[in-house]
């Protein structure tokens, strides 16, 4: 089983991961977004790198998606927080022409060298609780996170998941808090275990 959780930065992403590990015994599989030299300097300069933090998440990402996909011979579940569509959904904001170019070739060859989700969680929420809960989690190179490039963001996963083709969970964050929440906690995993089901099911048949 191989499940996967996306959605815009802030979502709550990361914590529903854990959830779902803890309850299937999975592996997890977190993105190290802190580990590229280029984040902080992205933030406050886009325009100039741009094609430096893309590369390396692209490569970084590869990278961990290849060594699962190894992995995951072995393990009975993986849980991860991030498609590696996310990277172009993100390439196709910040790049421009011949860089934009050099990136989709790139991405043409790596892709479809990973494993394809069993099921994927989206997680929507409208621009200003992205912004509140990344406020709350604190972390110092989102602080300038420019509030019309995160709404920029939600248009475009909102467009990515309009046109999905894998097996597909839409839950709106903003009705849950599977963080604090017991209640909540076991209605997104009940959600969660039968969107699996159906997936199962569809593909027997």
């Amino acid at each position: 089983m191989y499940i996967v959780v996306e959605g815009a930065i802030g979502v709550g992403k990361t914590s529903l991961c854990k959830l779902l590990a803890q309850e299937f015994s999975a592996t997890l599989n977190l993105e190290v977004v802190e580990e590229n030299p280029f984040l902080a300097l992205f933030y406050e300069n886009p325009e100039r790198f741009s094609f430096n933090v893309q590369t390396f998440f692209l490569l970084s990402r590869f990278k961990q998606l290849s060594n699962l996909s190894q992995q995951s011979l072995f393990d009975d579940a993986v849980i991860s927080d991030y498609l590696f569509d996310k990277d172009f959904i993100f390439a196709s904001m910040n790049l421009r022409d011949a860089e934009f170019e050099l990136y989709k070739d790139l991405y043409s060859h790596l892709k479809p060298q990973l494993r394809i989700p069993d099921l994927t969680i989206y997680l929507r929420a409208d621009t200003p609780l992205l912004l509140e809960r990344i406020a709350k989690r604190g972390r110092e190179f989102e602080r300038n996170i420019d509030p019309e490039y995160l709404k920029n963001l939600n248009t475009q996963y909102e467009n990515y998941f309009r046109t999905y083709q894998g097996r597909l969970l839409c839950v709106e964050a903003l009705e849950f808090d599977y963080v604090e929440n017991l209640f909540d906690q076991r209605r997104i995993l009940d959600m969660t275990k039968k969107a699996l089901s159906r997936s199962y099911e569809e593909a027997r048949s």
